[in-house]
């Protein structure tokens, strides 16, 4: 199975907060998730805690590498740029990355996060879906001590939302 790619800064165990989430399920294939996950317009469909995706430059709705976009999510507006964008073909796994940000640089309450994921179909019909963050800065120190922890429910919520929305579009 595939790795996220991580840049420099980004590399978990080398930051403030990472967290991991993972689903593998049968009869749905990555060409099937793909769509959903790479447009943002869409998250709130499926997802509670994303809201007023947009883009910059007139691109869009669909992402692509280095664009530009905006969205809300866990609170925080959150300012963002595609660093990785790989749609999945045969034999190859699908991977889209952002470097998102919030709060101005240097600001005791910035935030710095690098959000990958990675689409992979695998044998007897079944595909992986596998999203990491990690996390630079003040908050992402205070969401590492919370318990439950936010990034790894909501992020799961986001995976079961994405899965359900690919299954109810197939039906």
């Amino acid at each position: 199975m595939n790795a996220i790619v991580w840049p420099k800064g980004f590399v978990p165990g080398f930051t403030d907060n990472y967290c991991s989430n993972e689903v593998i399920v049968a009869g749905l294939t990555a060409a099937e998730i793909w769509p959903l996950l790479v447009t943002p317009s869409l998250w709130p469909t499926y997802y509670k805690n994303s809201a007023n995706a947009r883009f910059y430059d007139n691109k869009g709705p669909v992402l692509a590498q280095d664009d530009r976009f905006y969205f809300e999510t866990f609170g925080f507006p959150v300012e963002s740029r595609v660093t990785e964008y790989v749609a999945p073909s045969a034999g190859e796994a699908g991977r889209v990355a952002w470097h998102g940000w919030a709060g101005e640089e240097g600001a005791d309450d910035r935030l710095d996060v690098l959000h990958a994921w990675l689409v992979e179909d695998l044998s007897d019909n079944r595909v992986r879906i596998l999203t990491q963050e990690t996390q630079n800065g003040n908050p992402a120190k205070e969401l590492a001590k919370a318990q439950p922890n936010p990034m790894i429910n909501g992020h799961q919520e986001w995976l079961d939302g994405l899965v359900a929305a690919a299954r109810a579009k197939k039906a």
